[in-house]
Protein backbone atom coordinates (compact mmCIF):
# COMPACT_ATOMS: atom_id res chain seq x y z
CA UNK A 1 0.00 0.00 0.00
CA UNK A 2 1.22 3.72 -0.81
CA UNK A 3 0.15 5.37 2.40
CA UNK A 4 1.56 8.43 3.43
CA UNK A 5 -0.53 9.49 6.39
CA UNK A 6 -3.07 7.38 8.74
CA UNK A 7 -6.23 8.46 10.31
CA UNK A 8 -6.95 6.57 12.72
CA UNK A 9 -10.25 5.61 15.02
CA UNK A 10 -10.07 6.12 18.49
CA UNK A 11 -12.37 4.30 20.72
CA UNK A 12 -12.55 0.26 19.70
CA UNK A 13 -9.59 1.07 17.36
CA UNK A 14 -6.61 1.89 19.19
CA UNK A 15 -8.65 2.14 22.53
CA UNK A 16 -9.44 -1.39 23.87
CA UNK A 17 -12.92 0.63 25.51
CA UNK A 18 -16.26 -2.12 24.71
CA UNK A 19 -15.71 -3.62 27.77
CA UNK A 20 -16.32 -0.40 29.42
CA UNK A 21 -18.81 0.62 26.68
CA UNK A 22 -21.10 -2.30 27.85
CA UNK A 23 -21.01 -2.33 31.37
CA UNK A 24 -22.27 1.39 31.25
CA UNK A 25 -24.82 0.75 28.62
CA UNK A 26 -26.19 -2.27 31.44
CA UNK A 27 -26.13 0.28 34.22
CA UNK A 28 -28.62 2.34 32.68
CA UNK A 29 -30.93 -0.92 31.03
CA UNK A 30 -30.66 -2.16 34.72
CA UNK A 31 -32.20 1.62 36.06
CA UNK A 32 -35.12 0.53 33.56
CA UNK A 33 -35.46 -2.80 34.18
CA UNK A 34 -34.65 -3.53 30.61
CA UNK A 35 -32.57 -6.78 29.83
CA UNK A 36 -28.99 -6.77 30.11
CA UNK A 37 -26.52 -7.32 26.67
CA UNK A 38 -23.46 -9.13 26.18
CA UNK A 39 -20.45 -8.23 24.44
CA UNK A 40 -21.66 -9.66 21.50
CA UNK A 41 -25.24 -8.47 21.07
CA UNK A 42 -23.52 -5.18 21.66
CA UNK A 43 -21.01 -5.64 18.70
CA UNK A 44 -23.85 -7.04 16.28
CA UNK A 45 -25.90 -3.99 17.07
CA UNK A 46 -23.76 -0.74 17.54
CA UNK A 47 -23.81 1.49 14.76
CA UNK A 48 -24.10 5.21 13.80
CA UNK A 49 -25.87 7.22 14.91
CA UNK A 50 -25.45 5.70 17.76
CA UNK A 51 -29.29 7.15 19.15
CA UNK A 52 -30.60 4.15 17.18
CA UNK A 53 -28.91 1.09 18.97
CA UNK A 54 -30.49 3.12 22.51
CA UNK A 55 -34.03 2.40 20.46
CA UNK A 56 -32.54 -0.81 19.65
CA UNK A 57 -32.05 -2.08 23.25
CA UNK A 58 -35.35 -0.53 24.57
CA UNK A 59 -34.79 2.57 25.63
CA UNK A 60 -37.18 6.19 25.04
CA UNK A 61 -35.50 7.88 23.02
CA UNK A 62 -38.34 10.68 22.85
CA UNK A 63 -38.92 14.14 24.64
CA UNK A 64 -34.98 14.56 24.71
CA UNK A 65 -34.67 11.46 26.64
CA UNK A 66 -31.72 11.09 24.42
CA UNK A 67 -29.59 13.73 25.27
CA UNK A 68 -30.74 13.46 29.15
CA UNK A 69 -29.05 9.68 28.41
CA UNK A 70 -26.11 10.99 26.81
CA UNK A 71 -25.25 12.62 29.83
CA UNK A 72 -25.64 10.29 31.85
CA UNK A 73 -23.57 7.50 29.48
CA UNK A 74 -20.94 9.93 28.89
CA UNK A 75 -20.39 10.91 32.66
CA UNK A 76 -20.17 7.22 33.84
CA UNK A 77 -17.85 6.50 31.02
CA UNK A 78 -15.55 9.37 31.68
CA UNK A 79 -15.48 8.59 35.41
CA UNK A 80 -13.98 4.82 34.28
CA UNK A 81 -12.51 5.64 31.01
CA UNK A 82 -8.83 5.55 33.26
CA UNK A 83 -9.35 1.87 33.14
CA UNK A 84 -9.34 1.72 29.93
CA UNK A 85 -5.92 0.42 27.63
CA UNK A 86 -4.55 0.41 23.89
CA UNK A 87 -5.01 -2.75 22.22
CA UNK A 88 -1.71 -4.90 22.71
CA UNK A 89 0.90 -3.51 20.27
CA UNK A 90 -1.09 0.15 19.28
CA UNK A 91 1.69 2.02 20.78
CA UNK A 92 4.46 0.28 19.51
CA UNK A 93 3.21 0.43 16.16
CA UNK A 94 1.82 4.14 16.16
CA UNK A 95 5.85 4.32 16.83
CA UNK A 96 6.74 2.54 14.56
CA UNK A 97 4.80 4.33 12.11
CA UNK A 98 6.17 7.73 13.14
CA UNK A 99 10.22 6.34 12.63
CA UNK A 100 8.60 5.67 9.31
CA UNK A 101 7.46 9.08 8.34
CA UNK A 102 4.29 8.02 8.00
CA UNK A 103 1.88 11.08 9.37
CA UNK A 104 -0.37 9.86 11.92
CA UNK A 105 -3.89 11.27 13.28
CA UNK A 106 -7.53 10.73 14.98
CA UNK A 107 -10.65 11.02 13.94
CA UNK A 108 -13.17 10.07 16.46
CA UNK A 109 -16.66 10.25 17.51
CA UNK A 110 -15.48 11.34 20.91
CA UNK A 111 -15.98 14.75 22.01
CA UNK A 112 -13.06 16.76 21.11
CA UNK A 113 -12.05 18.07 24.79
CA UNK A 114 -12.02 14.41 25.54
CA UNK A 115 -10.04 13.40 22.64
CA UNK A 116 -7.69 16.04 23.58
CA UNK A 117 -7.21 15.66 27.40
CA UNK A 118 -7.26 11.34 27.04
CA UNK A 119 -4.59 10.90 24.07
CA UNK A 120 -2.33 13.72 26.43
CA UNK A 121 -2.58 11.74 29.83
CA UNK A 122 -2.36 8.16 27.77
CA UNK A 123 0.93 10.12 26.73
CA UNK A 124 -0.11 10.12 23.10
CA UNK A 125 0.29 13.29 21.55
CA UNK A 126 3.23 12.92 20.31
CA UNK A 127 2.29 10.78 17.77
CA UNK A 128 -0.33 12.66 15.78
CA UNK A 129 -0.08 15.76 13.40
CA UNK A 130 -4.00 16.57 14.17
CA UNK A 131 -6.76 14.97 16.72
CA UNK A 132 -10.60 15.74 15.30
CA UNK A 133 -13.30 15.27 17.28
CA UNK A 134 -16.85 15.41 17.94
CA UNK A 135 -18.56 19.06 18.98
CA UNK A 136 -20.90 17.08 21.11
CA UNK A 137 -21.78 13.85 22.86
CA UNK A 138 -24.39 12.64 20.57
CA UNK A 139 -22.07 10.70 18.38
CA UNK A 140 -24.07 10.98 15.08
CA UNK A 141 -21.57 10.85 11.57
CA UNK A 142 -18.02 11.77 11.81
CA UNK A 143 -18.34 12.86 7.83
CA UNK A 144 -18.75 16.74 8.39
CA UNK A 145 -15.20 16.85 10.15
CA UNK A 146 -13.40 13.99 8.50
CA UNK A 147 -13.44 16.47 5.27
CA UNK A 148 -12.11 19.23 7.82
CA UNK A 149 -9.23 16.92 8.51
CA UNK A 150 -8.22 15.28 5.19
CA UNK A 151 -8.14 19.08 4.27
CA UNK A 152 -5.36 19.67 7.12
CA UNK A 153 -3.52 16.68 6.32
CA UNK A 154 -3.62 18.04 2.62
CA UNK A 155 -1.90 16.23 -0.85
CA UNK A 156 -3.48 12.99 -2.42
CA UNK A 157 -6.42 11.69 -1.00
CA UNK A 158 -5.22 8.45 -2.52
CA UNK A 159 -2.63 8.04 -0.17
CA UNK A 160 -4.35 8.39 3.17
CA UNK A 161 -5.15 5.79 4.94
CA UNK A 162 -8.33 5.35 7.45
CA UNK A 163 -8.20 2.57 10.26
CA UNK A 164 -11.31 1.84 12.19
CA UNK A 165 -12.96 -0.69 13.89
CA UNK A 166 -16.93 -0.28 12.88
CA UNK A 167 -19.26 0.11 9.37
CA UNK A 168 -19.15 3.78 9.93
CA UNK A 169 -15.15 4.24 9.58
CA UNK A 170 -15.52 2.57 6.31
CA UNK A 171 -18.59 4.81 4.88
CA UNK A 172 -16.68 7.88 5.97
CA UNK A 173 -13.56 6.73 4.18
CA UNK A 174 -15.53 5.98 0.87
CA UNK A 175 -16.74 9.49 1.46
CA UNK A 176 -13.87 11.25 1.95
CA UNK A 177 -12.22 9.04 -1.30
CA UNK A 178 -9.47 7.28 0.84
CA UNK A 179 -8.50 3.77 1.35
CA UNK A 180 -9.38 1.80 4.70
CA UNK A 181 -8.81 -1.24 7.00
CA UNK A 182 -11.23 -2.06 9.58
CA UNK A 183 -10.31 -4.01 12.28
CA UNK A 184 -11.95 -7.03 14.37
CA UNK A 185 -11.36 -6.53 17.65
CA UNK A 186 -13.93 -3.28 18.17
CA UNK A 187 -17.14 -2.22 18.52
CA UNK A 188 -18.40 -3.99 15.48
CA UNK A 189 -18.18 -8.19 15.15
CA UNK A 190 -16.65 -9.59 11.85
CA UNK A 191 -19.64 -10.10 10.17
CA UNK A 192 -20.76 -7.34 9.86
CA UNK A 193 -17.63 -5.41 8.75
CA UNK A 194 -17.45 -8.44 5.93
CA UNK A 195 -20.39 -6.56 4.32
CA UNK A 196 -18.63 -3.61 3.51
CA UNK A 197 -15.91 -5.13 1.40
CA UNK A 198 -12.91 -3.64 3.59
CA UNK A 199 -10.11 -5.21 4.37
CA UNK A 200 -10.58 -6.69 7.90
CA UNK A 201 -7.47 -7.40 10.07
CA UNK A 202 -7.18 -8.74 13.41
CA UNK A 203 -4.73 -6.86 15.37
CA UNK A 204 -2.14 -4.45 15.39
CA UNK A 205 0.71 -6.60 14.17
CA UNK A 206 -1.36 -7.48 11.04
CA UNK A 207 -1.17 -3.85 10.02
CA UNK A 208 2.15 -3.68 10.49
CA UNK A 209 2.69 -6.60 8.11
CA UNK A 210 0.07 -4.89 5.84
CA UNK A 211 2.29 -1.92 5.64
CA UNK A 212 5.22 -3.66 5.06
CA UNK A 213 6.77 -2.79 8.50
CA UNK A 214 7.41 -6.21 9.54
CA UNK A 215 8.13 -8.21 6.67
CA UNK A 216 10.83 -10.48 7.96
CA UNK A 217 8.65 -11.59 10.65
CA UNK A 218 6.71 -15.29 10.72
Amino acid sequence: MSIRHIIWDWNGTLLDDVWLCVDVLNGMLAERGLPPVDSENYRRRFRFPVVEVYRDFGFDVSNGEFERMSHVYINAYESRRHLCKLHAGAEELLGELKSAGLGQSILSAYRQDMLDSMVKNMGLSQYFDHLAGNSDIYAASKVDYGRRLLAKIGGSADEVLMVGDTEHDHEVAHELGIQCILLEHGHNERPRLEKTGAKILPDMRAIAKELGLRNKQP
